[in-house]
């Protein structure tokens, strides 16, 4: 009985790391620089955001994929933004038809591809 119990719950064991490794492995292979939307994004469908220099922006959905949206053209107070906010037009995903709000500008998104996370800043000292 007691090696039944045992080899129970290696079964259950190893289903649940196969399991997390296939979740793994498809976030490692989902395809880069293809053009998306981020459904919800006025109910929680971005958990955060990192400006891209004033042309840019790197977006994270609530499943912790990333995104990039290029913007048409200089976004000035974006690197330096503390909040912003994402308009769209006619529904609730964020796509190349949206705008950002940074203060008072709104900054047109020409596009918005799946990317990899942003680039890790060097600290400087």
């Amino acid at each position: 009985m007691r090696n039944i119990a045992y080899w129970g719950r290696t079964a259950i064991a190893a289903a649940a790391l196969a399991l997390a490794g296939t979740a793994a492995a498809a976030e490692t292979h989902r395809p880069l620089g293809i053009e998306a939307n981020i459904p919800f994004v006025n109910h929680g469908g971005v958990r955060d955001w990192r400006a891209d220099g004033n042309e840019g922006l790197y977006i994270q959905d609530q499943h912790r994929n990333w995104y990039h949206a290029s913007l048409m053209g200089a976004c000035m107070d974006l690197p330096y933004a503390q909040a912003v906010g994402f308009r769209t037009w006619g529904g609730d995903s964020l796509d190349r038809f949206s705008t950002i709000q940074v203060g008072g500008q709104r900054c047109q998104i020409q596009s918005l591809v799946t990317s990899a996370p942003p680039p890790v800043k060097a600290h400087k000292g």
